[in-house]
């Protein structure tokens, strides 16, 4: 346990926390929220499949005390009973078709039942962000055909603005306390053509998405993150036994030879030191000293040329 004592310094346990946060995070929050999701859209494709395959039913044999149950979402029914008049709501901040948007909610009283929104359609604002003129829902019995959707919650209160009743959501307990009705929860959205109707909300594609892929991802990097953790401190701990065996291999002191087992004879005869004169380095002459030098040598050769003469004349070589 003493090699690795290093891993107890502050950075080495700085890092361990942060690797296991990061795969506590990968597999209990992150891949999860993916996989619900993949989840729930895959079970939302069913259900719209479903849909588009089946008759639509009397909304009576859906409706139960507690509104709709999710299983029954997307599923198409009929509905018999009015519009309740001067009770339109605007659900802002939609987008239809990569447009801005307004969602038109209107009350609608069943024959013989509750009170349930009907999501009428989309309208475009006009001038920036200003809802336009609202075309108000008819009056009187009519018959609606139209898709079940569950409540989506609320968030924020609703505002009074441009002179409607706006929210962020479909949230009929919300929209019944602010125009003073009791809806189910739940809500209609409507099909095409069909009274009071306004821009058609298509359905969502039945795709799965990237979900699936996006939380495998995680589960990977949850279980890379230990891993690579695992890989650095091997290395570390490689490298600090290489380096601590290097030092073992350095501070070994050399064998001491017996005096008497020396043998002088075999002992290498030192050597002459070398001369440390420093030899003159070779120039070559400039031309003044050659001019010196030719004037030098003809001088030399005159002299011995009256030399010879001189030797002649008095007989000094005889």
């Amino acid at each position: 346990m003493r090699r690795l004592k290093f891993l107890l310094r502050p950075g080495w346990l700085a890092l361990a926390v942060v690797v296991v946060a990061f795969a506590f995070m990968c597999f209990y929050v992150l891949a999860p929220w993916q996989l619900g999701k993949n989840t729930s859209t895959s079970h939302r494709n069913d259900l719209i499949e479903q849909s588009v395959n089946a008759d639509p039913v009397p909304i009576s044999q859906v409706l139960n005390a507690d509104g709709f149950a999710p299983d029954d979402e997307w599923r198409r029914v009929v509905a018999e009973g009015s519009y309740i008049p001067d009770k339109d709501v605007l659900v802002r901040l939609r987008v239809i078709r990569d447009q801005p948007a307004y969602e038109v909610v209107t009350p609608f009283q069943l024959q013989d039942g509750p009170v349930v929104l009907v999501n009428r359609g989309y309208v475009l604002p006009v001038q920036g962000t200003a809802p336009p003129a609202i075309e108000p829902a008819p009056t009187g019995p009519i018959t609606l055909d139209a898709r079940l959707r569950v409540s989506e919650g609320s968030s924020r209160q609703p505002i009074d603005e441009a002179g409607h009743l706006q929210v962020y959501n479909i949230a009929p307990g919300q929209i019944g306390e602010a125009v003073g009705l009791s809806p189910v929860d739940g809500y209609l959205q409507l099909d095409d053509g069909q009274p009071g109707g306004l821009g058609l909300i298509d359905l969502p594609q039945t795709d799965a998405g990237p979900y699936l892929s996006y939380g495998l991802q995680w589960l990977a990097f949850g279980i890379m993150a230990p891993l690579g953790l695992a890989y650095f401190v091997r290395a570390e701990w490689r490298e600090r036994r290489k380096a601590k065996g290097q030092d073992i291999v350095g501070d070994t002191p050399p064998t001491p030879t017996e005096p008497d087992t020396i043998d002088r004879a075999s002992e290498p005869v030192a050597a002459e030191p070398e001369s440390t004169a420093v030899e003159p380095e070779f120039t070559l002459p400039t031309r003044k000293e050659r001019r010196a030098a030719k004037k030098e040598k003809e001088r030399s050769a005159e002299r011995t040329a009256n030399d010879v003469r001189l030797a002649d004349r008095y007989g000094k070589n005889r």
